[in-house]
């Protein structure tokens, strides 16, 4: 990743926290499509990455940002097709995915999200690595629509599937296959060349995500365009590269714990070292990305 990427990809990575999105200055963002099959594009501004199908039937959003990006978002929509936002499908409740739910919704958007995205965007909830409480969101931008398992959506000439992963990064997590398209749309399920965010105290953990990963694999091939939480457009074979990061630390870590080693001699065992060069640069650095893995794995997240 570039350098001026990666610092976007640190920016929008931070805005996670409510307290971090109120103190952005989203003033200079600048929100960009990148077609990526003939009704199928990613867009990049600020926070996670977004999905969008947009032809002869609807326009499809996955995700949607802040709230103070959706004029933008909605402007860069408009370049690529006159209709207005039809459905947002959220892939999990963080505030850098959701923030443009109430206004998507107030303009006549159906929003759509696993049934404990709903129930978390619809109660108090806390975060643990900021120690931050974040408020429900407002009726208007609520999901309408919820599943437990699977939904699948027939727009644009092809079958949009949105699937459920348990306990991954959250216990919300949707992935998206555009399946005509052959575009996987993974949230923050990976995040492409940087240590992920675990939220552990939503249900997330290292194992549900590296099972996650593997879902996504068994459906792509090797011309699959893949769109991240966070980080770069990506291929499979970085999704294999992130789900062997996951994978192999995981296990260093579990081992460790077998050995009787406490939380403070496992992070200063270094178990990422060998992958640091690549994934350790963003926003969760090395030492914090062992940490909330053993301290997951220590309290039973598997």
């Amino acid at each position: 990743m570039t350098p001026p990427r990666l610092a976007a990809a640190i920016a929008a990575a931070l805005a996670i926290a409510a307290p971090a999105a109120a103190q952005q200055d989203f003033s200079k963002v600048e929100v960009k499509a990148e077609k990526l099959a003939p009704t199928v594009w990613m867009l990049t501004g600020a926070g996670g990455n977004l999905g969008l199908s947009a032809g002869e039937d609807a326009v499809f959003l996955v995700d949607d940002q802040y709230a103070p990006l959706t004029e933008r978002i909605t402007a860069a929509i408009a370049q690529v097709s006159p209709k207005p936002v039809r459905f947002v499908l959220n892939t999990h409740w963080h505030g850098d995915h959701v923030g443009g739910n109430e206004k998507l919704g107030r303009a006549g958007a159906v929003i759509v999200a696993h049934d404990n995205t709903r129930k978390r965007l619809s109660t108090e909830q806390f975060l643990e690595m900021w120690r931050a409480t974040v408020k429900p969101l407002p009726k208007a931008g609520l999901p309408v629509v919820t599943f437990s398992r699977d939904t699948t959506f027939h727009l644009n000439g092809e079958e949009i599937r949105a699937f459920h992963v348990p306990r991954a990064h959250t216990d919300g997590d949707a992935i998206v296959h555009f399946a005509g398209s052959d575009v996987i749309h993974m949230g923050d399920v990976f995040w492409n060349r940087l240590y992920p965010l675990i939220d552990t105290g939503s249900g997330g953990t290292i194992d549900g995500m590296v099972a996650a990963v593997d879902r996504a694999l068994a459906l792509a091939g090797p011309g699959t365009r893949i769109i991240p939480g966070h980080g770069p457009l990506a291929t499979r074979d970085d999704l294999a590269a992130y789900r062997e990061m996951l994978a192999t630390i995981g296990s260093r870590i579990k081992a460790m714990i077998r050995e009787g080693k406490k939380l403070e001699e496992i992070v200063e065992a270094n178990p990422t070292a060998d992958f640091d060069a690549v994934w350790g640069k963003g926003f969760i650095p090395p030492r914090k990305f062992a940490e909330m893995v053993a301290m997951n794995l220590i309290r039973g997240g598997s």
